[in-house]
């Protein structure tokens, strides 16, 4: 990798990557794992969360889209301060930040309180998610650097697969609040470990932070998915759900014109020209969307209607992480994308990832086999496409901005998973209600409305109607997918013909 005059970087070896590049690695996954582990975690705390804290459906998608939002509106920004003012410097600020939120989340007492610091937890997130990414493009060279992607994306994997462990453990022996908790020792192991291994870099030059542009996008993203998440609730034609969506749309068409015009953007817009950039964004979004809307249904599922308990529900969401574990650990993504180009392991990946949710869908209603073979497909499609996403985003981004790069990847995944949640939790809620005729109170959690059934058949007929919500929501996350793969693909394909990779 070449650097700027204006670049501070690390030292290099005489590969071209930093000496001791594999180490360091291997401390920011430590540090990226930190905000992964929560996010799986809260997956399986939601019955808990329903039933002790009287949480509604809305309640517990804002829980977890309040994290979300938070961060993606500052992912950019984030990025830009991170180039500007020293990578490791935001690194550590970002585990420090986190580890308090974390603090914060488990002493809360009221659905507002949890969601409150949830949105805290995300400033955190937004330091670390950039920085981890940003790190990795600077110590490593063109020729190992979609290795270490491949490693660096493995670790999502292992805190999606760790998180349903450990929140399982933790709630069969401690109260819910334990398992934001736990993020406390990590972050202060991974905070020793980037003190004393991770080397800084910096650009002198780095533009300024664009708060403006943090501030609508955040706003704009936050208005759209409330429009989406109440709509089953007040109705897709009402004021209440119109207005905010109009607002947010409105405000996002801000945004855009505001990041044309202003001198340091958060996000180029330029960058949009490249179509290779424009394939892997419309992908990173998609998976994201599909891959986090199931796991947010998937665990509701195994507990409400088949009856594992949180500890047992965890443990069968662990094969789709395990999967992408061993395939990249064994450098299978890696090899592949080396081998059939970003655009291949593009669409044979996501192909997977939608059958795999097609699965669930057709087969996992009435028992536990049908899921666990989707979950190992859409394993093996996680493993294949998000490694090569990453690096195609990384790739058509200029290397003193590796922070804004990491930060429009950040961005779109964690808007990917809040649209995710939003549309196939909103996709749910409304086929649910329409199949069950209890009242709107009843019908806004599945406990609720088990709770105001009336005698063992009518507890079944609800559980059918939340299976068959279900079944809609992952098809629909599966179509997503599949198109979003096969555009992903013959965008990349063109670019890759119009300017062939040096």
């Amino acid at each position: 990798m070449t650097t700027s005059p204006q670049e501070t970087a690390p030292p290099a070896a005489t590969s071209g990557g930093h000496p001791q590049r594999w180490l360091i690695l291997g401390v920011i996954c430590l540090a990226q794992l930190t905000v992964l582990l929560d996010n799986t975690i809260l997956n399986v705390a939601i019955p808990s969360l329903t039933r002790e804290m009287d949480a509604t459906t809305a309640d517990v998608q804002w829980m977890m889209n309040a994290y979300s939002l938070v961060q993606s509106g500052l992912l950019l920004t984030a990025g830009n301060a991170a180039d500007r003012y020293g990578r490791k410097l935001m690194l550590m600020s970002g585990l420090a930040v986190f580890g308090l939120g974390s603090l914060a989340a488990g002493l809360s007492q009221s659905p507002g309180q949890l969601i409150a610091a949830r949105a805290g937890m995300g400033v955190g997130g937004a330091l670390l998610m950039t920085t981890t990414l940003a790190v990795v493009v600077q110590i490593f060279d063109d020729q190992e650097r979609v290795k270490a992607i491949a490693l660096w994306s493995t670790v999502s994997s292992l805190g999606f697969a760790a998180g349903p462990l450990i929140g399982g453990v933790m709630l069969n022996h401690f109260w819910w609040g334990a398992i934001f908790l736990i993020n406390i020792p990590v972050a202060l192991l991974g905070l020793a470990a980037v003190a004393a291994l991770v080397p800084e870099s910096r650009h002198r030059a780095g533009d300024r932070p664009d708060l403006v542009g943090a501030v609508l996008s955040t706003v704009g993203m936050t208005a759209v998915v409330y429009a989406i998440i109440t709509g089953p609730e007040h109705g897709w034609a009402s004021a209440r759900v119109l207005v905010p969506a109009a607002a947010g749309v409105v405000v996002l068409g801000l945004f855009v014109l505001w990041e044309l015009r202003t001198e340091h953007p958060m996000l180029d817009m330029h960058f949009f020209r490249d179509q290779r950039f424009v394939g892997a964004v419309a992908g990173a979004i998609l998976v994201a969307f599909g891959m986090t809307g199931s796991l947010f249904l998937l665990t509701q599922h195994l507990q409400f209607v088949l009856g594992y308990g949180p500890l047992d529900a965890g443990l069968r969401t662990a094969p789709l992480a395990l999967t992408v574990v061993a395939l990249n650990f064994t450098g299978v993504g890696a090899k592949l994308v080396l081998k059939a180009g970003t655009p291949a392991a593009i669409a044979l990946g996501m192909t997977l990832v939608s059958a795999g949710l097609a699965a669930i869908a057709l087969l996992g209603g009435h028992g536990y086999g049908g899921t666990l073979l989707g979950l190992i497909v859409m394993g093996a499609g996680v493993a294949l496409s998000m490694p090569a996403m990453a690096n195609a985003i990384m790739s058509a981004i200029p290397p003193e901005k590796a922070g804004v790069g990491a930060g429009i990847n950040g961005t779109l995944a964690e808007f990917g998973n809040g649209l995710g949640v939003a549309v196939l939790g909103a996709v749910l809620n409304s086929r649910f209600a329409s199949l069950v005729a209890v009242s709107a109170v009843s019908a806004a959690s599945l406990p609720a409305a088990l709770a105001a059934a009336d005698g063992a058949k009518e507890r079944e007929r609800i559980a059918d109607a939340f299976a068959s919500g279900l079944e809609t929501s992952q098809l629909v996350g599966a179509v997503a997918v599949l198109l979003g793969g096969l555009v992903a693909a013959a965008l990349l394909r063109r670019a890759e013909r119009v300017a062939p990779p040096e």
